[in-house]
């Protein structure tokens, strides 16, 4: 299967699908953290390569729910949030036959710019082998919801409770091993 990991500079999906045989493909603005296949660039330009399948993680800044009350209070912060949803429905709309897009819990303004569609399932890092808490939305196109492979005790919210500075949105946005492998098995 040719998959696409888009908005992923980690290689953690992609490389879960590649351990499985799959050619699996991650694609962001950044460079990637783990050598394997990965374009460097905008996703949009190769959306319509002939992929099976796509997993996107769009930038979540305007469209969660935890950041909802900048919108009034910061200037610029509406039409950034226009902008992001816009991003969010392209891919969800893709051409490709299986696709997943996954965000945190989004804000009621939110779900309204990206059409009024909810999302299937949430998901949890301690159904999955990881000890900690962050929700999860997946939004799944002609694919099955996830089932949990390993609860674990002792959940807390590392996540949550990153410390500011240079390094903390990409450590935040980080896929765990453990939902990775589960996409991996589960979505072949």
């Amino acid at each position: 299967m040719k998959v696409l990991v888009a908005c992923e500079f980690s290689g953690i999906v992609r490389d879960a699908f590649i351990a499985r045989g799959h050619d699996a493909w991650s694609c962001d603005l950044l460079p990637t953290e783990h050598e394997g296949p990965h374009i460097k660039g905008d996703v949009l330009a190769v959306l319509r390569d002939g992929w099976d399948m796509m997993i996107a993680h769009p930038p979540c800044t305007y469209l969660c729910n935890s950041g909802v009350r900048w919108l009034r209070e910061r200037e610029g912060r509406w039409e950034l949030m226009e902008e992001a949803a816009t991003f969010f429905s392209i891919l969800l709309n893709a051409d490709i036959e299986h696709v997943c897009v996954e965000n945190p819990i989004p804000h009621k303004y939110a779900v309204r710019a990206i059409g009024g569609r909810k999302y299937d399932q949430i998901i949890q890092p301690w159904q999955f082998g990881h000890g900690e808490t962050k929700a999860t939305c997946l939004w799944l196109n002609n694919l099955p919801p996830l089932r949990p492979t390993d609860i674990v005790d002792g959940r807390h919210g590392r996540v949550f409770m990153e410390s500011p500075g240079p390094e903390r949105s990409k450590n935040r946005s980080r896929t765990y091993q453990g939902i990775a492998d589960a996409m991996a098995e589960q979505w072949v």
